[in-house]
């Protein structure tokens, strides 16, 4: 039996299978639990091919996290799938160009809002959107990239994670007298789809070549899908606003 045998869980997010969410949703299935994705508009029929490329082929729901009615319908059209959830995996972040790179101070707040809107606030409209599915426990996992420091070229992504990462705390805070516990994991750089579009992003994998005491793979997401998934399971019964580096070792050394 695996650590997730039974559960139900949600993984939000799934682009491409160099994503830490298809890393999670496999190794999901291969634990045990019954998973459903989501994506929307031209990213779902990616997600629903990706879907096929499983253990097992996962049901596929339709989310936009700006969309007050998909997130207002959610519980029911998983309810299609799923009786309950047990588990909900947040892999949802989005910055327009405008908002990264260089010149912080001159981006504007249109652009600057759609990445606190989708990578920041969505934690908590999920969370909610997912709540009457919950049982006596539940587990809420999220993705960030340690938002302690400010890095080049992330500009505006870097202020929502941090926003993400108090989110999660205040999430923790107010739904653990339910049961529900809720955490991050910030993984080192790897190549996914978000990580590509950020210009300049090859400075990231430079600095954890040098410097993560255990080394660094870019193209491996299997140590932060297995993050993920230990978050998701019952051996952390009293873990929660709680941020799990994997990442090497990077955050913890100096120059």
């Amino acid at each position: 039996m695996g650590i997730l045998e039974g559960k139900k869980i949600l993984v939000a997010g799934v682009l491409t299978e160099q994503s830490i969410a298809f890393s999670v949703a496999r190794i999901a299935q291969e634990q045990g639990a019954t998973v459903v994705l989501s994506n929307f508009g031209r990213a779902l029929s990616l997600c629903q091919r990706i879907a096929k490329r499983l253990p097992q082929e996962a049901a596929v729901v339709e989310l936009d996290v700006t969309d007050a009615e998909h997130l207002s319908t959610l519980a029911d059209r998983l309810r299609e799938h799923v009786d309950s959830l047990d588990g909900v995996v947040h892999s949802i972040g989005f910055a327009p160009q405008e908002a990264m790179g260089d010149g912080f101070t001159e981006v504007a707040w249109e652009h600057a809002a759609t990445a606190f809107q989708v990578s920041s606030w969505s934690l908590a409209s999920l969370t909610q959107a997912c709540r009457p599915l919950f049982g006596d426990t539940a587990s809420v996992v999220g993705l960030t990239f340690d938002a302690t420091v400010a890095w080049p070229v992330y500009g505006w992504m870097g202020a929502a994670k941090a926003a993400l990462e108090s989110t999660s705390r205040y999430l923790a805070r107010e739904l653990g007298s339910e049961g529900v516990r809720v955490n991050l994991v910030a993984a080192g750089p790897l190549r996914t789809m978000a990580m590509k579009s950020i210009p300049g992003s090859a400075q990231f994998e430079e600095a954890w070549e040098g410097r993560a005491p255990l080394g660094w793979s870019v193209t491996d997401t299997e140590p932060a899908g297995k993050a993920v998934a230990a978050l998701l399971s019952d051996w952390f019964p009293a873990t929660t606003g709680e941020i799990v580096h994997v990442d090497g070792g990077f955050h913890a050394v100096g120059v």
